[in-house]
């Protein structure tokens, strides 16, 4: 798979690439399909791409302890203009930090000198942590996907 758009975090007034996508809800939409962004007679038809799989891009925002959907670009719109809580979501979510360190090509695998991981619960934050990477050699295969699963992180 190629290495995919990330979604967006305000994080402490710094808008940064997540490493990660967040899921929107199904059963109480936020977005609807922006026809007027595919219009097929459009001279500047929106561009399909293989770093595009999942249709809408979202920009996230953590404000005193919630987490919120800010905005959502590409093929969807959001409804509304007023920040969403996301209630619906529950999980951890992780934000690069410092220099790239192991770049892969593929979905979001590539490895920062730090990650911050924030614990959602219901749109709620209940923890957050830094985790320092280890520098790898030159082509050296990681684990990197083990440390970004939702089970027990130690912390």
């Amino acid at each position: 798979m190629t290495a995919q758009v990330c979604e967006r975090i305000n994080f402490y007034g710094e808008i940064i690439p997540m490493s990660f996508c967040i899921p929107l809800p199904e059963q109480n939409p936020v977005m609807k399909l922006n026809d007027q962004d595919i219009n097929i007679g459009n001279d500047h038809p929106l561009v399909f791409s293989t770093a595009y799989w999942r249709l809408p891009i979202g920009t996230w925002k953590i404000n005193k302890g919630q987490l919120y959907l800010v905005d959502i670009f590409g093929l969807y719109k959001m409804l509304g203009k007023t920040p969403t809580r996301a209630q619906w979501f529950s999980g951890v979510i992780k934000i690069p930090q410092g220099k790239l360190l192991h770049h892969r090509g593929v979905g979001f695998g590539s490895l920062y000198e730090q990650e911050i991981y924030v614990k959602i619960k219901k749109g709620k934050v209940i923890h957050s942590g830094v985790i320092d990477n280890p520098r790898l050699p030159y082509n050296s295969p990681t684990e990197s996907e083990n440390l970004y699963d939702d089970g027990d992180n130690g912390w």
